[in-house]
This record gives structure tokens, sequence and C-alpha cells, in this order.
């Protein structure tokens, strides 16, 4: 499989969960500046509309769009792998690692609840027409690299309506 597909579909797995939950996205990215950070093969910048959700509210949808782009990673491939064990993937991981922090301080318990959650959110993707909305979000980033916000917006809602 291709890195660059497998990329895309990825970060349209956060895409899509970011929309799904009532967050934006700024931008998406298959094609990401090469700077002085961290190397990275895709990028996404998912903004949360102030005073919309409870601060547990927020930690749970953080969590929810942090494991996305592994499931749908997964999904594609058709391999499946502990989001938690995939070394391009510990970004993501700990990401919900941190944002289930609050929620749950015991190392034991919040882990079995990202491993629930990691379970939840491949389901959840796998039904239609939430695949074929992140296929679509995936199949533009490969033609295009880079989607502002508001066509991910408009691609999500073409299969949600």
């Amino acid at each position: 499989m291709d890195e660059t597909e497998i990329s895309a579909y990825h970060e349209a797995g956060h895409a899509f969960m970011a929309i799904f939950v009532g967050a934006q996205v700024g931008m998406v990215t298959i094609e990401p500046d090469r700077d002085d950070g961290p190397q990275r093969h895709a990028e996404i910048r998912v903004e949360w509309p102030p005073g919309t959700f409870s601060r547990r509210q927020h930690q749970e949808k953080m969590i929810l769009v942090s494991l996305a782009g592994p499931a749908a990673e997964m999904l594609y491939s058709g391999d499946p792998f502990h989001p938690g064990l995939v070394p391009e993937w510990a970004a993501d991981w700990r990401s919900a690692w941190e944002a289930a922090a609050p929620l749950i301080a015991d190392e034991k318990k919040r882990l079995a609840l990202l491993e629930q959650t990691s379970i939840k959110v491949y389901r959840l993707l796998d039904q239609e027409p939430n695949w074929s909305a992140l296929a679509a979000i995936a199949d533009s980033l490969l033609a295009h690299e880079t989607l502002e916000g508001e066509e991910v917006l408009e691609i999500v809602q073409q299969w949600l309506r």
C-alpha cells in the first residue's frame, strides 16, 4: 500500500471524527511544511468552538478524534493493530492518553478506556455512511493534498444528511 494513501485515510479519519463530534477542521494536509520540527507525513488542525462543550465532553471528544486516525488506517489496510503499539501512531496515542488523564487518573483504567474507545471508533467508522464520507475526504486529499475546513465539512455533510 502506498504511504500517501495510508496518510490520506489516517488524516481523513481525524477530520471525519472532528466534524462528527462537533469540532471544526481548520485544514488538513498530506503535504505538511517541512520545517525544523519533527518529520510529519500529514497534518490536521482541529478547532474546538469555545463554550460549546463541558470540560469532560471536550476531553472525551478529543480522545475520539485522536483515535480516529489509527482506526481509519486499520480499516483501510485491513490490519488490526493496537493503536498504542504502532510507532507511527505514537502521537495519536499520546494525545488520547493525555486527554483521558483528567478523566481517569488510574493508568490501568485509562488504558482500558482507550482500548474500549478504540474499538468503538473502529466500529463507528466502519458503518455507512461514515466510511463513505471518510473515503471521500481521503480521495479529495489524494487529489488536492490540502483541504480547508469548509471543504471537509461540505464532504461530510453530503454523506450525513
